[in-house]
């Protein structure tokens, strides 16, 4: 699976691999493919060092990226605070009435949410950035659309490629007229943050928006023969998040979620603004229900609601209440049936397009006779 954007970046699969688990993105980038650390848990600065050391040195010198939450546009003085006094106390209720009618006990005295969605915060992000540009990351991905202009110049002044998410061919243009370097067209089946044009119809309208810059597909791949179907629609790769969630070396600190992971169907998830104010998909959970049932009172605008549900998602995810618990996850779930290890993840991503590639010369070779 190699391509030109492959080869720029020395890897030997086109296979990229996002994650927020540092022993995952390492063996992603061991396997050959490149490694994708997300990076919006991270509020303190020493936390994310200390998780690129240990990636760094997990990865055994192989190239690896960072992918942080920032807006386009600059916003200044506005403190993590000051956004916290925004949210309606009616929104609060409506959080604290959940969590009583399913049982979910208090977290202990003097703990504090492990789940916070503050990421996307200029000061925040810009911290993330600061200690990402010490370690020899090769590309810097931004799940918000493009970086600001200022982190897009100190990226490349450090030799490092910006990607940017893009849902639409409209949004790709701008990153490509932003001066993006690799455009990630992620399609309505994708986990987490995504849009509404499906896979198919998405990457090739981005391939011909952007060209020639590179464009990696994501959303509704988890095989190889999927990772086929990408490159033939004109991606130089493929751009994979959820199939790791289930892997060995992951450490999603809950059995019971990796339960619900392993047997869910691709019918399991949807597209929710519970967890952060935009669109997201996950697993369907009385959670997402309650949020999306018009009785209630409705999401409020990011990052209002990813502030408001962060100690209540703490709190979901400790003590594993299972009508409530889930997780950002795409489509490609029902493929999720059993826990492998990463290495066996990508030789079988790599055995899936050899099959698709020999298929496809023999109905060429047929069509040609």
């Amino acid at each position: 699976m190699e391509t030109e954007l492959s080869r720029e970046l020395g890897i030997e699969h086109a296979i990229f691999g996002f994650t927020p688990f540092p022993a995952v993105a390492a063996a992603i980038s061991r396997a050959g493919g490149f490694g994708v650390l997300g990076a919006v848990r991270y509020t303190d600065p020493q936390e994310l060092a200390r998780d690129l050391d240990r990636l760094d040195k997990l990865a055994d010198g192989k190239p690896y990226g960072l992918d942080v939450v920032m807006p386009a546009k600059k916003v200044e003085g506005v403190t993590e605070a000051d956004v916290e006094a925004m949210i309606p106390a009616g929104h609060r209720g409506f959080v604290q009435e959940l969590l009583t009618r399913y049982g979910v006990p208090e977290l202990a005295e003097g703990e504090t949410s492990g789940w916070r969605i503050t990421g996307w915060m200029e000061e925040v992000a810009r911290n993330q950035l600061d200690v990402a540009f010490g370690y020899p990351i090769k590309l810097l991905a931004n799940a918000l659309g493009s970086p600001p202009a200022d982190v897009i110049e100190r990226a490349h002044a450090h030799g490092v490629l910006v990607a940017a998410l893009a849902g639409s061919a409209e949004h790709a243009r701008r990153h490509a007229a932003a001066g993006i370097d690799v455009v990630v067209a992620q399609g309505y089946e994708a986990g987490g943050h995504t849009g509404e044009i499906g896979s198919m119809v998405l990457v090739p309208e981005v391939v011909e928006a952007v060209a020639p810059l590179p464009v990696l597909a994501a959303g509704g791949i988890g095989s190889g023969e999927q990772a086929a179907a990408g490159l033939a629609l004109g991606a130089q790769g493929v751009w994979l998040g959820s199939l790791w969630l289930t892997t060995e070396e992951a450490d999603l600190h809950s059995a019971a979620l990796t339960r619900k992971l392993l047997a869910a169907g691709s019918g399991d998830t949807v597209r929710s603004r519970a967890l952060t104010g935009k669109p997201a998909r996950q697993l369907r959970t009385a959670w997402t229900d309650a949020w999306d049932d018009p009785a209630g009172p409705g999401t409020l605008p990011m990052p209002l609601q990813g502030l408001l549900v962060a100690e209540a998602v703490s709190r979901i995810q400790k003590y594993e209440v299972g009508e409530l618990l889930g997780t950002p996850v795409g489509q490609i779930v029902g493929r999720m049936t059993s826990e492998r290890s990463v290495q066996a993840v990508v030789d079988d991503l790599t055995r899936g397009f050899e099959r698709a590639v020999t298929r496809l010369h023999r109905i060429a070779g047929r069509s040609a006779t």
